[in-house]
């Protein structure tokens, strides 16, 4: 790891008087929301954590390794600030991206019960992330049900996503997919508290055709295509900032290329 700075935070014990609080009173570790809100699940995962969990604070330059396939499994990882991606290697060789992560994400759950992690992860930018060992995180489930719940709803979460995508992947067009990659993108960061009015995007043309399952030249046309038709709007000549002008517009968009595809798929 290319470590910008590394330092070693213990939790308060699991035995301690907060340990038998109920979900709901998590609020209390972490800034109230409005009232009559639910506090969102990242929030519980990052205030449990902080509070009860002893784990490293690893802060990584962009381009840094967090783990790499093939290594003993021992940690999971919260990220805290920043991006990263998950990319698969295949038995050819061949890399796949298969999963970006922000804020609030975990990493590393796709190795529990195995011996080795099955994928490399990436800092796309300059990243912050609490590293934990994954038996000491288990073992404090035991007496703090928050955390065991906060556990499942991440799990569930990201198993969410993983399906979204898939979907995408079996059902949409290529020009279709791309833009509910915008939408979902910025829809994410705004659920992470973080900008969505000027998004930069951390990955090259190639990495997102790779991520989406099609070729670099489809999605260099369809953020052409995206930008011409007024559904984003580039902000620098490398193309990788941009606005969204209408989130709604960009839902009719992809509403209407998918239909129009299924219509002429007759096994659908």
């Amino acid at each position: 790891m290319m470590q910008l700075q590394s330092s070693w935070v213990s939790g308060e014990s699991p035995h301690s008087q907060r340990a038998s609080l109920p979900l709901a009173a998590c609020a209390a570790v972490q800034p109230a929301p409005a009232h009559g809100q639910t506090p969102m699940p990242w929030r519980v995962a990052l205030a449990l954590v902080e509070r009860h969990v002893p784990f490293v604070r690893n802060r990584l330059r962009a381009g840094a390794m967090v783990q790499q396939t093939g290594e003993a499994f021992a940690f999971v990882h919260l990220v805290h600030w920043g991006a990263v991606k998950t990319v698969g290697i295949e038995a050819d060789g061949c890399s796949q991206i298969a999963g970006l992560h922000i804020k609030g994400d975990w990493i590393g759950f796709d190795a529990v019960g195995q011996d080795q992690c099955l994928a490399d992860v990436r800092a796309m930018n300059d990243i912050e992330i609490w590293s934990m060992r994954y038996v000491a995180l288990l073992a404090l489930t035991q007496s703090l049900p928050p955390l065991a719940h906060m556990l499942h709803v991440a799990m569930a979460e990201q198993l969410a996503r993983e399906r979204h995508w898939r979907l995408a992947l079996a059902t949409m067009p290529a020009e279709a997919r791309l833009a509910d990659f915008v939408r979902g993108w910025a829809i994410l960061l705004a659920q992470r508290e973080l900008r969505d009015d000027h998004i930069a995007m951390y990955l090259t043309r190639g990495e997102i055709a790779n991520y989406l399952g099609m070729s670099t030249e489809s999605a260099s046309r369809g953020f052409s295509q995206l930008a011409r038709l007024g559904l984003i709007a580039f902000e620098s000549e490398s193309r990788r900032q941009f606005v969204i002008p209408d989130l709604g517009a960009l839902a009719e968009f992809i509403d209407t290329r998918s239909r129009a595809c299924a219509a002429v798929l007759p096994w659908r």
